[in-house]
């Protein structure tokens, strides 16, 4: 079987979104930080020093990156299950994904979150973090939250599968995506807060965006059956330049939108509703085209140079977080420009857990997971 080498560097870069988003929340100008319970901040450790710019750097990813990273995890759900059956897709799903999750969520997390404790108690003091850990935060998920939410829909499209086989195509791809994508976010955006995260213990998720989540991963799973939408010399994927300009050009239109709105809602010219409405359905577009310009783009210009960050990915996703912290804990007292340390973290981040990942992957038991 011919590796679909564009989609594993495409996984990588997203990784690195990821990691380069978790290194600047610090350094955000919303930042702020809760002391009698750390996990409702808005990032573990938020330095005094801040810049405007990484705003708008993790306000773009926000809109599209976890949707992309749901995509392209169901491409290649059809496959496996026609080569397996759905016992034995649920037991690799269950090797590949919950324990991870669970190891993630317990024993890393635990590492990476002491700074916060430190900061807000400052105090030293192994036991007392732990029961605050598990009681007065709650079990905080961290990154591993997508982990969970995508074995949830690896089981429950596994389920349905044998049922809906037959059903899994879309007539007018671009079209249907949209207004598929605007009816499972935009109501909930507007009916509640689209920020709000809920759960039971680690098992948390975004209220908001879990239909649309899933949405993308049958997207993906769609796009896995329809390969010739993304075959080499097609139409749409000769587009790559159109959709990535395109794709920041909705960006900007979502950003510039938001004073005028503002202003509109102000002078009663608009209804809160109906200015919510008009952000949402631009947000949307906007994760839509994000997502098909670095499809189109991976799928046209990458090969397999990027071999050994794709197949170290994973554990990247599941590592960086410590790294991530303890670098900004450190960083706390040095005099350095926001950007500048955003990009030491995610250097130092990087690197570690690329190291690190590549180490345990050595031994065969830990690579069956990673």
């Amino acid at each position: 079987m011919t590796r679909n080498w564009w989609i594993d560097n495409l996984r990588s870069f997203i990784t690195l979104l990821v990691v380069a988003h978790h290194s600047t929340l610090s350094y955000t100008t919303f930042a702020w930080f809760n002391k009698d319970a750390y996990i409702t901040s808005t990032h573990p450790i938020v330095d005094t020093t801040r810049w405007r710019g990484l705003d708008i750097f993790v306000n773009f990813n926000d809109i599209f990156f976890m949707s992309l990273m749901f995509l392209i995890s169901g491409i290649f759900v059809v496959s496996s299950l026609q080569h397996k059956s759905i016992s034995t897709f649920i037991r690799d799903r269950f090797y590949r994904l919950f324990i991870p999750f669970m190891v993630g969520v317990t024993l890393l997390m635990l590492l990476a979150y002491y700074p916060a404790y430190y900061i807000a108690h400052g105090k030293h003091d192994i036991k007392a973090y732990i029961i605050d850990f598990f009681t007065v935060e709650a079990w905080p998920v961290g990154p591993p939250w997508f982990i969970w939410v995508l074995f949830l829909f690896n089981l429950i499209f596994a389920v349905c599968y044998p049922f809906i086989k037959k059903a899994l195509h879309i007539p007018k791809l671009f079209l249907t995506w949209y207004i598929i994508s605007w009816l499972v976010y935009v109501p909930l955006a507007v009916a509640i807060n689209p920020e709000a995260w809920t759960g039971i213990g680690p098992f948390d998720f975004q209220i908001s965006r879990m239909p649309l989540y899933f949405w993308y991963f049958l997207l993906g799973v769609i796009i896995g059956r329809a390969r010739d939408i993304f075959a080499n010399g097609a139409a749409f994927v000769k587009k790559w330049p159109l959709w990535l300009v395109t794709s920041l050009a909705v960006f900007v239109l979502l950003k510039l939108s938001e004073t005028p709105l503002l202003a509109m809602v102000e002078r009663h010219q608009l209804s809160l509703l109906q200015a919510t409405l008009i952000y949402r359905s631009i947000w949307i577009f906007s994760c839509m085209m994000s997502c098909i310009a670095l499809l189109t783009t991976f799928k046209s210009i990458t090969n397999s140079w990027w071999k050994s960050l794709s197949a170290n990915a994973y554990g990247i996703y599941l590592v960086h977080y410590i790294f991530v912290i303890w670098c900004q804990y450190f960083l706390l007292d040095f005099n350095l420009p926001a950007l500048v340390k955003a990009l030491i973290t995610f250097v130092v981040a990087v690197t570690l857990s690329w190291w690190v990942t590549s180490l345990i992957r050595k031994n065969s038991i830990i690579k069956r997971y990673l």
